[in-house]
């Protein structure tokens, strides 16, 4: 395998590192020598940033969404009547069940979406219990006491979602 395809490989198995080459705000020597491949890290560095020149530029856009949270969101027994808010797995979350905050966005939201949203919650330190996306609704359910900053960081994410390719 060439040094070019070498070091490819390696940078492909840390998605943030290629995020940050499309980006272009890489140390291609400190990048070098984070990367596990046995060759002279001037070399490695070399191999990056012409593999970084050949990825395209790194894009966001803004969704057009309205976001907003509903208190009060805990799991529900599956014999309820009324159409829960969120399921999956078996597991049904609704409004009035429980202690938790969910946040719900709407309009022009999918798997990006939701993606960028749950790395911009990791980053605050929020750990949602459920969360996912499904027709124009992204739902995320944090507990009751992160409700303001959950909705804060996801108003923010959904207003610069990384363009496919772009991950």
């Amino acid at each position: 395998m060439s040094l070019a395809a070498e070091t490819r490989r390696a940078a492909a198995a840390q998605p943030f590192l290629v995020a940050a080459l499309r980006a272009g705000v890489v140390n291609y020597t400190a990048a070098a020598r984070f990367l596990e491949v046995d060759v002279e890290t001037d070399a490695v560095a070399t191999a990056l940033r012409r593999y970084a020149e050949e990825l395209p530029d790194h894009e966001t856009e803004s969704r057009d969404v309205r976001v907003r949270m509903q208190s009060g969101v805990g799991t529900v027994d599956g014999g309820d009547e009324s159409e829960p808010l969120f399921s999956i797995g078996g597991v049904a979350f609704d409004a009035d069940a429980g202690d938790s905050t969910a946040i719900l966005a709407t309009g022009a939201v999918d798997g990006a979406a939701l993606a960028d949203a749950l790395r911009a919650l990791a980053l605050e330190g929020i750990s949602p219990t459920a969360a996912g996306v499904g027709g124009d609704t992204l739902l995320v359910v944090v507990d009751r006491r992160e409700g303001a900053n959950a909705l804060r960081t996801v108003e923010t994410a959904l207003e610069r979602v990384r363009v496919s390719g772009d991950r």
